[in-house]
């Protein structure tokens, strides 16, 4: 991995399916809610502008190099750091998650490992937790733990270092391994150093297991083998949701106001996911993901955009004064403001989601007539909503539009669901909604079209652009060949085209002109070049994709197509879901290459 990187975002994550953590390539963790992704950060760094809170890390005196990296195959990062006398110490990070008792373990916990492996190094162990986003916890010392108070929950950390040490940040030779144990206020069974290297052993156990079972392509294994891990680990397994990002608040741009809360889960991305999972083949995460999907659509009231990892949650969006931002582009803002929005593609969204259960043989709890009875009813809310302004897939705050992508997942609702009647032998009601997506469909490609761009465009009787277009022949509404199609693909990939990156829209917004590439429509374009039989050029790009990500494998969600600096919560899922659904349309086969001895 190679490219310009914004060294702020040059960050591994950590996790269990329950918390997740930043860590940058000096060790420090930078970034971690607590006790929920969602939760109040405990380490709040990336956000605080220049101050010195929310944090844990590991200072070596004299230090003059840092390494760090993952362990191959799993969410466990090592770190490096190097005096100039060429002393070494080795941070091992790591949330605890394993098999227990027939049952995943996975605690509010980071464990960390702090190891001298040459010579005697001298270092400071130092730990600021924040609480309510900013301000600085009180630390309390006990008899073999320190507990952090202020938040609504204590945090402590059992540790066999010196807690004088901790408390005051005073240096000391290591001489031998330091043990630390953070998060859930209560008392460790065993010594930390007895938890922490069995926590350890049992975790990389746990994930070389899991990786084992993916279904990976021939080409480019360590890139989606990454990316696999690292939707698990936007994966919050007790309900299933899966978050968009870890983080809140970075910037789209920088000085934009384009700073957006991600820590929850988005209708719209269950298709990708779901997708991405399936030809994984990590069938447990998308079952547990379609049922969260499930669980929000059988409400009974309006379908909203996003969802808490708990679907009751209240998400309305907020600005924390006490943190300065990232690189100190404010605000900081909690909850979004999106969960108050119409957005039609939901019904799509969620039809396309459930989907999976119909047809999927692997799965033990197939979808049945009550389920197609809940998508029926989906179905007819999109069948009159298809045609009627909405905030539309970028979730505009000052206007509303007929926006042909939500007419599109509108019409994927009530496409799939004739597909599902079919299967499930009602033929009467598979013939209404055929006819009903027939009708939509012929909407959509007459009102979308623009004669004077030759290219389907973003909202009906508008020339904008929009490249969520791309996305027509994926959902099926258009084949691959039709000329319309082509033109459209051809003229995106010209007019949003931004020295090499593709901009999602180039049309003013609430908040002026778009600065940056939005990294998941580069992968979409790539798709669609595939689709059309340019499969070269698409291999060619997604190797410049490639080399975007940073030192750890990881993409958010925007890069800055003049200076090549990622911007955007991260990671961010759909970023990694199209490194795996890409990488599986473009890489030859398992006997290709087996063949040609690669």
């Amino acid at each position: 991995m190679s490219g310009k990187h914004n060294g702020a975002l040059d960050l591994g994550l950590i996790g269990n399916c329950r918390v997740a953590a930043l860590v940058n390539r000096q060790g420090r963790l930078v970034w971690w809610c607590y006790p929920n992704f969602d939760g109040d950060p405990a380490f709040s760094r990336l956000l605080a502008g220049e101050e010195e809170k929310g944090f844990c890390d590991v200072l070596l005196d004299g230090m003059v190099s840092s390494h760090a990296e993952y362990q191959p195959n799993t969410a466990i990062i090592r770190t490096t750091l190097t005096d100039a006398a060429g002393n070494a110490v080795r941070i091992t990070d790591f949330a605890p998650r394993f098999l227990q008792y027939g049952r995943y373990f996975r605690p509010a916990q980071l464990c960390r490992l702090v190891e001298p492996v040459q010579g005697l190094p001298r270092v400071t162990l130092r730990m600021r937790p924040t609480h309510h986003y900013g301000k600085p916890c009180e630390a309390v010392a006990g008899s073999s733990h320190i507990r952090y108070l202020g938040g609504d929950q204590a945090l402590r950390l059992t540790t066999d270092a010196p807690l004088s040490y901790v408390m005051q940040e005073t240096p000391f030779a290591l001489k031998h391994p330091v043990s630390l144990v953070m998060g859930v206020d209560e008392p460790l069974d065993e010594s930390p150093e007895q938890v922490v290297r069995s926590f350890l052993e049992r975790t990389r156990a746990g994930w070389y297991e899991w990786v084992r079972s993916l279904a990976i392509p021939f080409e480019w294994q360590d890139v989606v083998i990454r990316a696999a891990i690292t939707l698990k680990l936007c994966s919050f397994e007790e309900t299933g949701a899966i978050i968009a990002a870890v983080t809140t608040s970075v910037p789209e741009a920088p000085g934009t106001q384009r700073n957006w809360d991600y820590r929850y889960c988005w209708l719209r991305d269950a298709y990708f996911v779901v997708l991405a999972l399936n030809r994984l083949g990590a069938t447990k995460t998308m079952e547990r993901y379609v049922d969260f999907i499930t669980t929000v659509a059988v409400e009974g009231a309006e379908l909203r955009p996003l969802y808490g990892v708990v679907p009751a949650m209240d998400l309305t969006e907020r600005i924390e004064p006490d943190l300065a931002g990232f690189l100190g582009h404010a605000p900081v803002r909690v909850g979004n403001q999106a969960v108050e929005q119409v957005q039609h593609d939901v019904f799509g969204s969620v039809v396309l989601a459930v989907l999976q259960s119909f047809v999927d043989q692997r799965l033990p709890h197939p979808g049945d007539e009550g389920m197609l009875r809940l998508l029926e009813s989906l179905a007819e809310r999109a069948s009159r909503c298809a045609f009627v302004p909405d905030a539309g897939i970028w979730e505009y705050r000052g206007r509303q539009r007929v926006h042909t992508h939500s007419a599109m997942l509108c019409w994927a609702a009530c496409d799939r669901v004739a597909r599902i009647a079919a299967r499930l032998g009602h033929g009467d009601s598979a013939a209404r909604w055929r006819k009903e997506a027939e009708r939509l469909r012929e909407g959509i490609l007459r009102e979308a079209w623009s004669e004077r761009r030759q290219s389907f465009t973003g909202s009906f009787g508008v020339d904008d652009l929009d490249a969520s277009v791309l996305l027509m022949h994926e959902l099926g509404l258009i084949e691959a060949d039709d000329p319309r199609f082509v033109a459209t693909v051809d003229c995106i990939g010209r007019e949003l085209n931004v020295n090499g990156h593709l901009l999602r829209y180039a049309a003013a917004d609430d908040f002026g002109v778009p600065e940056t590439a939005f990294l998941v429509v580069k992968f979409w374009y790539l798709d669609a070049l595939a689709a059309i039989g340019r499969r070269d050029q698409a291999r060619a790009l997604y190797a410049e994709l490639l080399a975007a990500r940073n030192s750890f494998g990881l993409l958010s969600e925007d890069l800055h197509p003049h200076t090549g600096e990622m911007w955007g919560n991260i990671p961010q899922t759909y970023s990694m879901a199209g490194l795996i659904n890409t990488a599986m349309r473009l890489s030859m086969s398992w006997e290709e290459g087996l063949c040609r001895g690669l």
